[in-house]
């Protein structure tokens, strides 16, 4: 392993800086981790240096001829590692076997979920073994220590896929040209916090990492929003950023459908890959909707399965619904491994073709939608995708009275949630009329 420590010498490293009006924040410092092609790797390790300085230390900013003697090199004051070495990454990028890099921005990145996710991505579980990544991971001031610390062990966990590693606070420089952002940051749900309040102080995270994306992010970037409110936190990042097509923007209920897989498994006897065509509808809250009525067992109605049609209106949501709360009451943590897994279930639903005839839940944006259901919310719905990270809605559901009244009170909720954060998408002053606390137990 060839390690580089760049000098304390000013002249010793290539220094960039990017300024942006809209910057809030400043980086302290960038973490890039890159292998080669012969998979030696080169290490840049941040080291102190003044408040205004940013340094970004990557093979791909260095212009070093193609062919470099070694008499040449002797004479070059500043040259230093990495920089010393003949490597055209132009090249080996245009002829080697594996596809394209993609970038990838986690937020929340020193936290629990990141901390399972982080390793699936860089694994080659996601994205493919022959799919090289870079991720870009955004933190906070206090949590920069903790990040250099989740590069560290990403470093020291070799992935030949994993070419690059940065860490930053401030979104505007991490989310530069990102394909895919996993935006999991958000404040914790406090003692006596409102509802509201919540949605407030995490809408207005939102809302700058949606103009972060909006200026500097790929134009098809794909965003899976898990912070919660995360129904209203993907609404609001999406209104600001009016630049990228609505329909990229996620909010995670892939958990959710994965607990009423396990629910429904278990009640009929049967493993949970019998279980199919299971939809998360509405809002990630307790007005969320598992739908058992288009559900299928075996391929089989679940209804045909299942006669206990009391258990399947009542308990069946709850079981669903108190999972996470149950969760923490065994084991004295929350659900962050699970939360994780279903991140990727989400992601790989996108990037790869759905099983004919079945679908998997999304929270996405209404406008379009064939349900009658209000636009202009991002609402949890049952989508396919052809695996080119686009989806469609699926049409051929069948919605009776008694799904129907569930979907309105879903719905009800997140037109109350967007009009207390109309200050934030831009449509107004907010007016908060909640109408009862419906955050999911173990999510407080």
């Amino acid at each position: 392993m060839a390690v580089a420590e760049l000098a304390t010498n000013p002249s010793s490293y290539t220094k960039t800086s990017h300024h942006h009006n809209h910057h809030q924040y400043s980086s302290r410092f960038s973490y890039v981790s890159t292998r080669l092609s012969n998979h030696q790797r080169i290490n840049f390790r941040p080291f102190p240096r003044t408040l205004n300085a940013k340094i970004c230390c990557s093979v791909k900013e260095v212009q070093a001829p193609v062919a470099l003697k070694t008499e040449d090199t002797k004479k070059k004051p500043d040259c230093y590692g990495v920089f010393c070495l003949t490597y055209d990454l132009k090249a080996e990028e245009e002829t080697r076997s594996w596809k394209k890099l993609i970038n990838i921005a986690v937020s929340g990145a020193a936290g629990m979920i990141s901390n399972h996710l982080l390793f699936k991505l860089a694994s080659g579980e996601v994205f493919g073994p022959d799919q090289p990544i870079a991720l870009k991971l955004l933190g906070s001031e206090r949590s920069l220590q903790a990040l250099e610390g989740v590069a560290m062990e990403l470093e020291d966990s070799l992935y030949p896929l994993l070419r690059e590693v940065s860490i930053g606070i401030d979104p505007y420089e991490v989310f530069q040209d990102v394909e895919w952002a996993l935006l999991i940051g958000a404040k914790p749900r406090g003692p006596g916090m409102e509802r509201a309040g919540l949605l407030d102080i995490n809408g207005q995270i939102f809302a700058e990492q949606g103009k972060a994306l909006n200026t500097v992010a790929s134009r098809n970037v794909k965003v899976i929003v898990v912070g919660n409110p995360c129904n209203t936190n993907a609404l609001i990042c999406l209104k600001n950023a009016p630049d990228i097509p609505a329909k990229n923007f996620h909010a995670l209920t892939r958990l959710d459908e994965n607990r009423a897989k396990c629910q429904l498994a278990l009640k009929a006897g049967v493993f949970y890959d019998k279980v199919s065509n299971v939809t998360i509808w509405g809002n990630h809250s307790t007005t969320q909707v598992p739908d058992f009525l288009n559900a299928r067992i075996n391929g089989l109605p679940v209804k045909e399965v299942i006669k206990d049609s009391k258990w399947l209106e009542e308990d069946f949501t709850e079981k669903v619904q108190k999972r996470g709360g149950v969760l923490i009451q065994k084991w004295g943590r929350s659900s962050a491994a699970s939360t994780a897994v279903s991140v990727v279930d989400a992601i790989k639903s996108l990037v790869t073709p759905t099983p004919e005839g079945d679908w998997f839940s999304s929270g996405v944006y209404t406008n379009g939608n064939p349900y009658g259901i209000e636009e202009d919310i991002v609402f949890s719905m049952p989508c396919r995708s052809k695996g080119d990270g686009d989806y469609e809605l699926v049409k051929d559901v069948i919605i009776d009275d008694f799904l129907r009244n569930r979907i309105k009170k879903s719905e009800a909720e997140l037109l109350a949630e967007r009009r207390c954060v109309a200050h934030l998408t831009g449509e107004g002053i907010a007016v908060c009329d909640l109408p009862e606390d419906t955050m999911l137990p173990g999510e407080v």
